[in-house]
């Protein structure tokens, strides 16, 4: 009798990088050793009231499926949105999404074929991989580089990652990992690349409000390559609402946008009560963001500056989002986060970081970085970069 066996894709599955730590943290936190989370983007900023208010007050007696696309409500207040940040489309164009995983799922099974290819610029958002998997495309990474501060790679990388399979390319920006800011000029050379070689852009811009050096440009604004842009976004970050799962996919591609209304009828209907919460976040007042937008500055160049004061260690300045790549004099990211945890306090503290190696496409990069996310109030960054600090004076696999 034959045995049962786990898909290839189950096998190929990447587990998560950010979260394989979580055992050794749960560890550290039962001997009474708190730990400083700068694994996760996950904010410590309150939801706004007026989010959770409206659906505390929601009045119906039948929380019923929503239309597949999402509530014409709450798609006609996102053109709303849209509109404020530059962006003209109107609701018909956004199809509303189980938080912006699924729309970035929904714009691979859409546009690509099983073994097709995306180009991503790495380190990228880990969970492309997973995306990737699951849609049963090949991720074909080109390298960014952290001694400039992870800028766009050349048009040449670009043009030698192409082959006859590839229908995409995927960008984050403001970049998580990175926290890199690209400029108009960059999003200019992306699109003579995908009109040279009709191609799908992707654009993941989750963290759009949270911009420190420059202006965000969307790849929505890119005139003449309508067709080939796909928009997806989230409320998770923006709103500090990672758990209401409500996102969106944006095209002005109507092939596109049919097709993908089939993959939206198939999982029937997004969140409803989170797409009141999301109706709700439309409405807050216009400098809502000046607050939020200024604790993340300072908790960045706390982060940066005390970083960059320990010897053998660089971070470039990140321009967005709250992410920075840090370099290292370690061994290994993946041994050293693990070590954190398991092997080291100071003063019962210490540091929950991410390993770069699992933001890389290519095995091997990413072996001397780490990604911190500065969620954390500046007190509680301050005291988790004294515990690295120490920590970096004491590890057994630190490089000279």
């Amino acid at each position: 009798m034959s045995q049962l066996t786990i898909s290839q894709r189950g096998q190929q599955m990447p587990a998560s990088p950010i979260r394989k730590l979580v055992p050794y943290a749960e560890a550290a936190k039962k001997k009474g050793v708190t730990v400083y989370h700068l694994n996760i983007g996950q904010p410590d900023i309150e939801t706004p009231k007026a989010v959770l208010d409206a659906v505390r007050h929601a009045e119906f007696k039948v929380l019923e499926y929503s239309h597949s696309a999402g509530n014409e409500s709450y798609r006609k207040k996102l053109v709303e949105y849209y509109s404020k940040v530059g962006i003209n489309v109107n609701h018909t164009q956004i199809l509303v999404t189980t938080g912006g995983s699924e729309a970035i799922l929904f714009g691979f099974m859409a546009c690509l074929d099983p073994g097709d290819e995306v180009i991503i610029p790495e380190p990228f958002y880990a969970n492309y991989n997973g995306f990737a998997v699951e849609a049963g495309v090949k991720v074909v990474p080109i390298v960014s580089h952290i001694e400039n501060g992870f800028a766009l790679p050349p048009i040449s990388a670009f043009e030698q990652a192409i082959t006859p399979r590839t229908k995409g390319i995927v960008i984050c920006n403001p970049n998580n990992p990175t926290g890199y800011l690209y400029s108009r000029e960059e999003m200019e050379t992306l699109k003579s690349i995908i009109q040279k070689h009709n191609l799908y852009l992707f654009s993941d811009e989750a963290y759009r409000e949270f911009c420190y050096q420059g202006e965000h440009f969307s790849a929505m604004q890119l005139t003449g390559v309508e067709d080939n842009v796909v928009l997806m976004d989230t409320i998770s970050k923006r709103y500090s609402a990672c758990g209401a799962r409500i996102g969106a996919f944006v095209t002005r591609n109507q092939q596109l946008l049919d097709a993908t209304m089939k993959f939206a009828q198939a999982r029937l209907s997004p969140p409803g009560l989170a797409q009141i919460a999301g109706e709700a976040a439309v409405d807050l007042p216009d400098d809502y963001f000046d607050e939020t937008k200024a604790m993340y500055l300072e908790r960045r160049n706390a982060l940066v500056s005390r970083l960059n004061a320990i010897p053998g260690v660089f971070c470039p300045n990140p321009g967005g989002a709250f992410y920075a790549m840090a370099q290292l004099p370690i061994d290994d990211s993946d041994k050293f986060c693990q070590w954190l945890l398991e092997s080291f306090e100071y003063n019962k503290q210490t540091v929950m970081l991410a390993p770069a190696t699992g933001f890389y496409g290519t095995p091997g990069s990413g072996r001397q970085e780490v990604r911190l996310a500065y969620v954390l109030n500046t007190e509680a960054i301050h005291k988790a970069m004294d515990c690295l600090e120490k920590a970096l004076e004491v590890y057994p696999g630190r490089i000279k």
